[in-house]
């Protein structure tokens, strides 16, 4: 009797067409397309080209997927400590590129307030974070409130940048209204910086809260 060589067991069928990283990285492609309010399990599921049922193996709810989707987001954000000394400017440094990460991403700061992904990439962000507020002399409960503060100062702070470009072809409108409001009220402290009060440059804005916010840092 002839001897033969053992096989590899064949595998059967085809390979799955989508996976949990596969999902994701479509979820956010959707994202910028059609934008938070317009992305369904459904679209999604069409976009990646399987059935709906096999998203929710993957994840049960859109939360999780939201989820999911944020913990993608942040990916390379805790990189910009790198190479920085000083704790305050590392700690400006990460809350600049979460800025520019929920920026990248149509209804990125919406995606991402309210989720608590354990993934390395918001895991690391907020070590890089917390680490750098512990070497500037707080201890771990300031520590951690001054990364929530930092953290929901970007976010807040994007959710409107991110409102006022998709408001942007009612806003001058919404402007000469504002100043209609103003000279007909009585709010002589809003009317004398009114073009302060229409004319921010939201960038600007954000450095000036970053620096407040860590003044106090060394």
């Amino acid at each position: 009797m002839t001897a033969h060589p053992s096989r590899e067991p064949r595998t059967r069928g085809r390979p799955p067409a989508a996976d949990p990283a596969r999902v994701t990285a479509a979820a956010l492609r959707l994202l910028d397309e059609v934008g938070l309010d317009a992305l369904t399990m459904r679209k999604l599921a069409t976009a990646v080209g399987v059935q709906v049922g096999t998203l929710y193996s993957y994840f049960p709810t859109k939360r999780a997927l939201l989820t999911a989707m944020a913990e993608s987001m942040l990916a390379g954000c805790r990189d910009a400590a790198e190479g920085v000394t000083g704790p305050r400017e590392r700690v400006v440094a990460l809350a600049k590129s979460l800025r520019v990460a929920l920026l990248s991403y149509r209804d990125g700061a919406r995606v991402y307030a309210g989720t608590h992904a354990t993934g390395p990439n918001t895991l690391g962000y907020a070590e890089a974070l917390n680490g750098a507020l512990r070497e500037a002399g707080l201890d771990a409960s300031a520590a951690m409130k001054t990364s929530f503060l930092v953290l929901h100062f970007a976010t807040g702070h994007v959710l409107e940048e991110q409102a006022a470009i998709q408001s942007a072809p009612e806003l001058s409108a919404e402007i000469a209204g504002l100043r209609q409001a103003l000279r007909q009220g009585d709010y002589p402290h809003l009317a004398e910086a009114h073009d302060h009060l229409t004319g921010m440059d939201l960038g600007e804005l954000f450095e000036e809260g970053l620096r407040l916010l860590t003044a106090e840092l060394p």
